[in-house]
């Protein structure tokens, strides 16, 4: 005989680490960010994904990304073992206004998705001439 201990929020805290992921191991499509020159580059890992069911769309400064990742096996297989998430998964990004929502850019290699957002030419910085007092002077702004 043996004897356990046995923890009833043990289940489920194993569940909702499944579902939700965790800091160390999101559940699904971690993201890196960062700028490069006048744009923002977004990194979306998407492993495991067909490129054909990547849906983007933009409403006013929402970015929202779909994807479905499918794990079905093959005919008359028995599934033993089932830990990498399937379904349907969905992020938002919230834009800034300053950035031009009319020309990002999208591409997908080996799982990962890559999106490029422009900096809007009017939030970029630019010089501002001041005339007065008998010559001209420049202010970047």
């Amino acid at each position: 005989m043996m004897l356990m201990r046995t923890d009833p929020f043990r289940e489920l805290d194993r569940l909702t680490e499944r579902l939700l992921g965790t800091t160390a191991h999101p559940a699904a499509m971690p993201m890196d960010a960062f700028r490069e020159g006048d744009s923002f580059v977004v990194h979306l890992d998407l492993p495991g994904v067909d490129a054909d069911s990547i849906d983007l769309d933009v409403e006013r400064n929402v970015l929202t990304v779909k994807a479905e990742r499918r794990t079905v096996p093959e005919e008359g297989a028995e599934m033993v073992i089932a830990e990498r998430p399937a379904g349907t998964f969905s992020r938002q990004l919230f834009l800034g206004e300053t950035l031009d929502t009319d020309r990002i850019e999208a591409s997908y290699e080996a799982g990962v998705l890559t999106l490029r957002i422009p900096v809007a030419e009017q939030a970029k910085p630019r010089k501002i001439a001041i005339s007065g007092g008998g010559e001209r002077k420049e202010i970047s702004g």
